[in-house]
């Protein structure tokens, strides 16, 4: 049997960010109480590139299929006018072992996974009247972790923090034109709102914990290999709520692991997000609260399931 090739013409068609949003939600939720298989990520790099990529598996116990999915990021991609994100996800079946599918999504479905992780864990443990956001880059996921949380709370304002001045206008504009109020703002500002998230490759923190104020909220996702960080330990000190989408991943290669190394926290410090998407979040309103995202191959899985299970829409005849 040939197994089904779907490129992102046919991912698009097939689902839709609430889809993708409650897929999310479950798995991190199924995760949570033990009810996934995740094995540890592969990594490689390619300085001379200045690029990376993570291999990544996940199951979700009980569904018929389980997933292996190659993601990289190539960063000098858009000097060159390539997309700085690829991948593709092998839908593997669970009973038999025979090849169900091939997404070639082109990282696609990383990118969507990200943003809807990133939009949950900011919605569920920012202030309920939480609505200044700021993101920390430029790229493709600051725009998604915008677009996305907008779909879960109101944003009345947007700063956007980034290295090139002209990207940073760019993506300003962009969200304008998506009907936000955003500007370009210095990572002071930016780590002053209401809500933070980074979503940068920085191997060294992009932002002061003392700028973020009592009672905001951060959400680090660009930490998903050991030699990035972006969350600075003191953060973590200083966090009374701290999230994590995998414990054992956050300590290995997560903002989180810097932290405990740092001796900044405790190694049992965290709380699974999947457990704070379960119920209500209690968190006191002058309290700071921080999630560390990792990316976690059962997501995959989930996301990938939800794409075959959908029926796609048959595309409109050409006139």
């Amino acid at each position: 049997m040939t197994p089904r090739v779907l490129d992102t013409t046919a991912i698009r068609r097939a689902i839709t960010p609430e889809l993708v949003l409650t897929a999310v939600r479950d798995a991190l939720i199924a995760h949570a109480h033990g009810r996934t298989t995740v094995p540890p990520p592969l990594h490689l790099r390619f300085p001379e590139a200045g690029g990376d990529c993570h291999v990544k598996a996940g199951w979700v116990s009980g569904t018929p299929d389980f997933t292996v999915k190659i993601a990289s990021g190539f960063y000098r991609n858009p000097a060159a006018g390539l997309p700085t994100n690829h991948g593709l996800v092998c839908v593997v079946s669970a009973r038999t072992g025979r090849i169900r599918a091939i997404l070639d999504d082109q990282g696609l479905l990383t990118a969507w996974r990200t943003a809807a992780a990133g939009a949950l864990a900011t919605h569920a443990m920012a202030r309920p009247d939480a609505s200044t956001l700021a993101v920390f880059g430029t790229g493709e996921q600051a725009r998604l972790q915008v677009e996305w949380l907008a779909r879960l709370r109101p944003l009345h304002t947007v700063l956007v923090h980034g290295r090139s001045r002209e990207r940073t206008r760019s993506l300003c504009q962009e969200l304008v034109a998506l009907g936000h109020l955003a500007r370009p703002a210095s990572a002071e500002e930016a780590a002053g709102a209401d809500m933070v998230v980074t979503t940068t490759p920085a191997t060294a923190p992009v932002l002061h914990a003392d700028a973020v104020r009592a009672g905001a909220h951060v959400t680090g996702i660009g930490t998903d290999m050991p030699h990035k960080n972006e969350l600075p330990p003191v953060l973590f000190a200083r966090a009374a709520l701290i999230a994590t989408d995998d414990h054992q991943q956050c300590l290995d290669h997560g903002d989180f692991g810097h932290a405990v190394r740092a001796g900044a926290r405790g190694d049992t410090s965290d709380t699974p997000l999947g457990l704070l998407l379960d119920g209500p979040v209690d968190r006191p309103d002058g309290a700071i609260t921080v999630a560390d995202l990792t990316g976690v191959g059962a997501l995959d899985a989930a996301l990938a399931s939800a794409v075959l299970r959908e029926p796609a829409p048959e595309a409109p005849e050409s006139t």
